[in-house]
């Protein structure tokens, strides 16, 4: 696993989920104050990415305009990506 930094539109979110949107709002005043606290988990297979978590931090980047977000990144397989897709 690596901590990396990276654009927002490189990570592909396959699966679309419903948004509290007082958690997004939250999170976009705590951004913006301090900053990203906690990375969101990534998996890297075959050279894409893939984002099955934090849909509340990258929305409150998004609407915030930011274009990168802090992320643990761990290689996968095929395999794994497709139990996550279950």
């Amino acid at each position: 696993m690596r901590l990396a930094t990276l654009p927002l539109d490189a990570i592909r979110r396959p699966l679309q989920r419903s948004l509290d949107e007082a958690k997004v709002q939250a999170l976009m005043a705590s951004i913006a104050a301090e900053g990203q606290q906690e990375p969101i988990d990534v998996l890297e297979v075959d050279g894409h990415l893939w984002g099955f978590n934090g849909c509340h931090r990258v929305a409150a980047h998004e609407r915030l305009g930011m274009t990168t977000i802090h992320c643990r990144v761990r290689r996968a397989t095929p395999e794994v990506l497709r139990l996550h897709m279950l």
